[in-house]
């Protein structure tokens, strides 16, 4: 007999409600039942046969697939919700009239290009380190960055005991009290630039992500969302593959 059984964490991807590693911590916290019973990290169930509960309400897969970009402002945190009641994203997504939850992270201080969806897939293949899909920013420091400092941004910098992989830096402007470069990132780690920066000394005055892949933010104004086309999503799922 086929095992149509399948993780809970990538079901709950899949049905909208939130990333695998943000299922994860939902199952964790016991939010999560199967069937009326508490579940576990590391469950599996039968999507056509068991029933799924979060916070009480019942899971069900959207019929409708949405893949949405944000132009994120700075001073919002990149999750649907917050105990702590900080300003989230959710916010600016509010009326996009399906669930859907943000694809990877930009920290409360930076701004630019943020993915939602409700295709579980999508976001792990779109966020998994082994897919090495390219992320641009607009990186502005002050107040001026040295050709031995690019260097060793480009080569690789030791953070938190692991070195980052080549980035790609370029300076495009420079001014008395600051320098603008864009950098291109292969990996999402982190906090990444920020810790780069701070590594070498270097202050981040703003951050703000232009590109995911072949996607660009473009003209798309602070705080508004707008509905990828059709070959948006085609390339993205090209460059994670």
């Amino acid at each position: 007999m086929a095992d149509n059984t399948v993780r809970l964490q990538k079901y709950m991807a899949d049905c909208g409600i939130a990333s695998r590693r943000k299922s994860e911590e939902l199952i964790a916290a016991g939010k999560v039942k199967v069937n009326g019973k508490t579940a576990k990290v590391g469950d599996k169930v039968d999507p056509k046969h068991d029933q799924v509960t979060v916070d009480g309400r019942k899971v069900r897969k959207d019929q409708e697939t949405r893949y949405i970009m944000l132009h994120k402002p700075r001073g919002f945190i990149s999750t649907m919700s917050d105990e702590m009641d900080r300003k989230c994203v959710a916010q600016l997504v509010a009326d996009v009239g399906t669930r859907v939850y943000p694809v990877g992270r930009l920290d409360r201080d930076s701004e630019g290009l943020l993915l939602f969806t409700n295709d579980g897939e999508f976001a792990n293949n779109m966020t998994h380190p082994s897919k090495h899909v390219s992320k641009i920013y607009r990186v502005t420091i002050r107040p001026d960055i040295t050709d031995e400092q690019v260097a060793q941004m480009m080569a690789g910098i030791l953070i938190d005991g692991k070195k980052t992989l080549p980035a790609d830096v370029k300076v495009l402007q420079k001014y008395d009290d600051r320098t603008v470069l864009e950098v291109t990132l292969c990996e999402g780690r982190n906090r990444q630039i920020r810790k780069m920066c701070e590594a070498l000394g270097l202050e981040v005055a703003r951050l703000k992500r232009t590109a995911i892949g072949p996607v660009k933010l473009g003209m798309l104004q602070q705080g508004k969302w707008r509905d990828l086309t059709p070959q948006e999503v085609a390339s993205l799922k090209r460059a994670s593959k």
